[in-house]
Parts: C-alpha cells; sequence; structure tokens
C-alpha cells in the first residue's frame, strides 16, 4: 500500500456538491440563488399553481356548467331491495324508520323508489317520491303506495 492507491472508505464520500460552503468552492456567495428577489431569501414558499404573476391557468380556463342550489336530493332504493327486505323480514310495510334500522338511507335523507327489479310481495311502502314504474309494479303486486309529508 502506498499513496498513489489510497481511496476513502466505500460509502463515505457522496457526489453532490457542497452549496453555501464559501468562496473556495465555487458555489458561494449567492449559493446557486441568483441576486436579490423572494427565491433567494429564507422562508421563501411559491403559492401552488404560481406563474410568476402571468394569469394561472385554473383563473385562465373559462368555468362551465350550473349548480342549483335549490335541487332536491333523494337516496334511491330499487323494488328488488324492496323484496329482498319483504322476504328477510316477513313485513308487511315498509317505511322510512325500518329503511334507516337497516342502514339503506341516513335520517335525515328523503327516499325515492326506482323501478329496477320485481317485488312480488304485497307490502304498503311509505317513501318521499315514487317513479312511475316503480308506483305500478307495487300497486299491481297487491301492495299499496303511500307519500311521506
Amino acid at each position: 500500500m502506498n499513496l498513489s492507491n489510497l481511496k476513502p472508505a466505500a460509502g463515505s464520500t457522496k457526489n453532490r456538491k457542497r452549496i453555501g460552503r464559501g468562496e473556495g468552492s465555487g458555489r458561494g456567495g449567492t449559493s446557486t440563488k441568483g441576486h436579490k428577489g423572494a427565491q433567494s431569501r429564507t422562508g421563501y414558499s411559491r403559492k401552488i399553481g404560481f406563474e410568476g404573476g402571468q394569469m394561472p391557468l385554473q383563473r385562465r380556463i373559462p368555468k362551465g356548467g350550473f349548480k342549483n342550489i335549490n335541487r332536491v336530493e333523494y337516496a334511491a332504493i330499487n323494488l328488488d331491495v324492496l323484496q329482498g327486505l319483504a322476504d328477510s323480514l316477513k313485513v308487511n310495510k315498509i317505511d322510512h324508520e325500518l329503511l334507516v334500522k337497516k342502514h339503506l338511507v341516513g335520517k335525515s335523507e328523503l327516499v325515492k323508489i326506482l323501478g329496477r327489479g320485481e317485488i312480488k310481495a304485497g307490502v304498503e311502502v311509505h317513501a318521499h317520491k315514487f317513479s312511475e314504474t316503480a308506483k305500478s309494479a307495487i300497486e299491481k303486486a297487491g301492495g299499496s303506495v303511500h307519500l311521506i309529508g
């Protein structure tokens, strides 16, 4: 072993430039941050979407659509779900309290009965709204439809 074949131990050196370690390093002075301006200061962080004062993309693009503030949202329950309830629980009345108890709707949600599937049980159904197909299918099966206030 002699001075010509000395090497640092494996993993003891890094291949990155050490910034801000004096003029002799070649990266002292401004430490690669340029002269003056916000980006040269400590604590600087650019806002998301900032484009150097240019109007940001999310403000340049025209906004579309319309959100109706008076829209009424209904939780949809189909006939096949009602048939499943009637079969499993052997009930002849399905109302909002039963649907809440079975975790099919929230207690403050409005319920609309839709016509997917078929219903064979003659059940009394209480809901806030019914589709025409659901209403006719329930009445055809010998059940009755009641609107909740």
